[in-house]
């Protein structure tokens, strides 16, 4: 009985975790001015060890700055970020749905 409670209150940590998860990162990217990013050095392994731009290569400033509705800045930036972002936005969305129904199946 006790191991049961135990594996109930760590799904539902689990889940509630998801949605907060997801919540606080669109909130923090979407809170962050569209620029935040634009300066600083990259993290891009490809571009620091090889010295050679890679397909995802300027994805997080595209991003930013197409949430932030600056569609040609993000295409400048990454033009396949129109395609990674609702891509992103579906798997959040159905995370969180899919969290939501789990939490109402356990209650």
């Amino acid at each position: 009985m006790e191991n049961t409670a135990k594996r109930f209150n760590k799904r539902l940590l689990l889940e509630v975790g998801k949605i907060v998860a997801w919540g606080s990162a669109t909130l923090v990217f979407l809170l962050l001015p569209a620029d935040f990013f634009d300066s600083g050095e990259t993290v891009c392994l490809s571009r620091l060890l090889l010295d050679i731009e890679c397909y995802a290569c300027g994805m997080t400033r595209a991003v930013q700055h197409l949430i932030h509705f600056d569609w040609e800045l993000a295409y400048q930036y990454n033009p396949l970020s129109f395609i990674v972002t609702p891509v992103i936005a579906y798997i959040a969305v159905n995370d969180v749905v899919r969290a939501y129904r789990n939490i109402k199946k356990l209650q």
